[in-house]
């Protein structure tokens, strides 16, 4: 029965279960995130807390109730997204580290079949059919002589691009001199002694020039086509 403004108590035991448990989850709540090291441990606390919650009006014990549980829930959300977080950066850096595995292997892969296609152009490119020597001696050679003598020393796939250094340097003149600086031959080399490392009888046998040219591209270029590649670029080899 009500008494003017004063309220009737709910029944103490039945409330005092409910409302211990649930000012026992917002006191764990709260110390946990605080930081506080209090425990509610002790018997007569907790008494005097459910005689302080027993005296609540009962149109106000649902707030309390409701209160406690926004404060376990809001706890809960905050862990669940630090969780969430770390889960995230370390599924990044996993993905992270596995590209970059993959963009290594990728590289290497590359790198290995650059270096497989440049040793088969170097190889195909040392392949003759024919060696200077075997060419027999003449007083003097037209440039289709020297022309089929070379195509008969360089490799099919890579003779134009021989042909073509050979047009800008000599226009296949075997006996070509530069009046300034004394480059001589098919390949303008310089000095002109150097064809002697292809054979004594350079400077009247093309076919030795052509040796000595063939071998400088192969080994300074790794091919004609390679040599080709960097006079088009420096207009010199």
């Amino acid at each position: 029965m009500l008494e003017g403004n004063r309220v009737s108590r709910i029944s103490v035991r039945g409330f005092a279960v409910a409302s211990a448990t649930a000012v026992t989850a917002v006191g764990s709540v709260v110390g946990v995130a605080s930081g506080s090291t209090a425990q509610n441990n002790d018997a007569e606390a907790t008494a005097a807390d459910t005689t302080l919650l027993a005296d609540i009006p009962a149109g106000q014990q649902a707030q309390v109730q409701t209160a406690s549980l926004t404060q376990q829930a809001d706890a809960q959300a905050i862990a669940a997204d630090a969780s969430a977080k770390k889960d995230a950066e370390e599924a990044a850096r996993k993905a992270a580290a596995e590209t970059a595995v993959a963009k290594k292997a990728a590289a290497e892969k590359a790198a290995e079949a650059a270096a497989k296609e440049r040793a088969e152009a170097k190889a195909a490119a040392t392949r003759s059919t024919r060696d200077s020597s075997s060419f027999p001696v003449q007083s003097s050679y037209s440039v289709a002589q020297i022309q089929a003598m070379a195509r008969q020393m360089v490799a099919a796939d890579q003779f134009q691009c021989f042909s073509n250094i050979v047009n800008h340097e000599s226009s296949w003149n075997y006996q070509a001199v530069n009046a300034s600086s004394g480059a001589y031959g098919l390949f303008q080399a310089l000095p002109a002694g150097k064809y002697a490392s292809a054979g004594a009888d350079w400077r009247t046998n093309p076919a030795t020039q052509i040796k000595w040219g063939l071998n400088y591209m192969n080994e300074r270029y790794h091919s004609p086509c390679g040599a080709w590649s960097f006079w088009q670029a420096n207009s010199w080899y």
